[in-house]
């Protein structure tokens, strides 16, 4: 396989460089069920879901958080 740099990327028309962003998203989506979480990050989520169960009124739907931060832009 040739090894490209990212500035190589540069090169390469916007269609051309989203269809490059694709393919590549779509070999990491298919290797994802083999990322493995660290202990201290499965820590970390329950307990964040624990505190989520605790008081579930306290979170933020995606939907507002994604406009928050779209929003500061």
């Amino acid at each position: 396989m040739k090894k490209i740099a990212a500035t190589d990327a540069l090169e390469l028309s916007i269609s051309e460089r989203i269809q490059l962003i694709e393919d590549i998203w779509d070999t990491i989506i298919a290797k994802a069920a083999s990322v493995e979480l660290t202990e201290e990050e499965k820590k970390i989520i329950d307990a964040r879901l624990e505190k989520y169960h605790q008081n579930p009124e306290l979170g933020s739907p995606w939907d507002d958080v994604y406009k928050r931060i779209v929003d500061r832009q």
